[in-house]
């Protein structure tokens, strides 16, 4: 047994808990929503082991390349949902949220995607590595989450307006209270670890803490429109469907900051 054939059993666990949940939106059993749960739950510790042996194997981090990467937000992305689905009972949102889950994983299984480990470069032989991405790709877990009840709570929110809601646990008022504290967690974490951790690690490296790289930029961007869906929310007490649009543009720039930048835009980043 090598950390592929766990990544393998992994995503084949994921997709699994993605068949289930899709049954149950559309049979409404809820059981069939626990047993989802159940293959992601299980999936995520034999992910767990996964980057673990990925780390013993290679020697460093497990998330210096664009696969580890991939495998590590994907890893980040359960653990979020897993929390805020026992906290919440968002059981609705699994399906969708799992095809997230599965695009990641698939991409990362991509012959495109070199899965050689190799040595690191020397910007990247540090232990603010650790710290910068792994917190940084907690944080997008949770805005990935915030994205899925963002646009959830969009369509709720129109179908309760005609008057056609059937009664239901999870209300747009709810959805609009998921995105928000997901995004309270994903805010400081993406905070920390994007832009303090990282500005550290550039002064260690560089000799400067920005450089205006494209991938800091982007950074930058993604970070002003949760600060904006924050303030507006908190000190000009927006909600609903306001909200919800800067929720969903700010996801759309973290995703752009994660992928566009580095197939599109060179910089000191590029390896990564």
């Amino acid at each position: 047994m090598n950390e592929s054939l766990l990544f393998y059993a992994t995503f084949i666990l994921y997709i699994i808990s993605a068949f289930y949940y899709f049954t149950f939106l559309f049979s409404k059993r809820e059981n069939l929503a626990r047993i989802g749960f159940s293959f992601a739950f299980v999936g995520l510790f034999i992910h767990t082991i996964a980057l673990l042996w990925r780390t013993f194997e290679s020697g460093h981090a497990p998330f210096t390349n664009m696969y580890e990467s991939l495998s590590f937000l994907a890893w980040s992305s359960i653990l979020a949902y897993i929390i805020i689905e026992f906290k919440y009972k968002i059981r609705k949102a699994g399906p969708y949220f799992m095809l997230i889950v599965i695009a990641l994983m698939a991409l990362a299984s991509s012959p495109l995607m070199p899965k050689e480990a190799t040595p690191l470069v020397p910007a990247l032989q540090s232990y603010w590595l650790w710290l910068h991405v792994s917190v940084t790709l907690l944080g997008e877990a949770f805005f990935a989450i915030a994205f899925i009840t963002s646009i959830m709570y969009l369509t709720a929110d129109s179908r309760e307006k005609k008057g056609g809601a059937a009664k239901s646990k999870l209300s747009a008022e709810k959805l609009d209270s998921v995105s928000y504290r997901c995004i309270a967690v994903g805010f400081p974490l993406f905070t920390l670890g994007g832009l303090v951790f990282g500005m550290v690690w550039a002064f260690k490296a560089w000799g400067r803490y920005w450089s205006w790289d494209p991938k800091e930029t982007w950074s930058l961007i993604t970070w002003f429109v949760f600060a904006l869906y924050l303030h507006t929310r908190i000190v000009m007490g927006w909600k609903g469907r306001r909200s919800a649009y800067v929720a969903i543009i700010g996801f759309l720039a973290a995703l752009f900051t994660y992928f566009g930048v580095n197939y599109i835009l060179s910089g000191l980043h590029s390896y990564a």
